[in-house]
């Protein structure tokens, strides 16, 4: 996993002297703490008409008796259709990959026995998202995207019962979405 995200920051690197200044972008989305999660993105034009994203994300919450806390990895290329803009700003379509990892926590009460279930999931996926991107004056931008998602993954059980864990949402078909606020530099 280092390895990928080191290669991503060595794209990016090699990427940002073949494009012109105020071609990168760094956001934040607005919507994470939602669901207790903090999302970061680092985008930087390599064309025209496309560049690359790395997003990264921590969460740490509760749901019902089950505590998700960990980590995932979003690199992204996303391809602007606007004829009368630049990337990194106008409508965009970005195919992007996903790895998540996260320790699972699950607490379980049978009989009046009190029980905790330990647990890792680790998943890997991607999908698609559309969106828009604005750039406002020089330096304010504001990214909002949609999009469909897949991500398998198995959980490995440490102790307790096999069923009292569960993947949740972070396995199988989803959405993802954002609306992102950030800086161009």
């Amino acid at each position: 996993m280092k390895k990928f995200f080191l290669l991503q920051l060595v794209i990016i690197a090699i990427s940002a002297g073949t494009t012109q200044a105020q071609s990168s972008l760094i956001k934040v989305n607005v919507l994470s703490p939602v669901v207790r999660t903090g999302s970061v993105f680092y985008e930087h034009a390599i064309a025209d008409d496309k560049s690359l994203q790395l997003g990264v994300f921590y969460t740490n919450f509760k749901a019902d008796d089950t505590r998700f806390s960990g980590y995932g990895i979003t690199p992204e290329f996303r391809k602007y259709l606007s004829k009368s803009k630049q990337a990194p700003a106008g409508f965009y379509l970005a195919p992007f990959l996903r790895y998540q990892s996260f320790k699972i926590k699950a607490d379980m009460s049978e009989g009046g026995t009190s029980m905790e279930a330990k647990g890792s999931l680790n998943t890997f996926g991607g999908g698609l998202t559309i969106g828009n991107q604005w750039i406002f004056g020089e330096h304010f931008v504001v990214d909002a995207f949609f999009g469909p998602s897949y991500n398998a993954g198995k959980v490995k059980v440490e102790s307790g019962d096999e069923d009292s864990i569960d993947a949740g949402s972070f396995s199988g078909f989803g959405i993802r979405t954002g609306l992102a606020f950030g800086l161009k530099f």
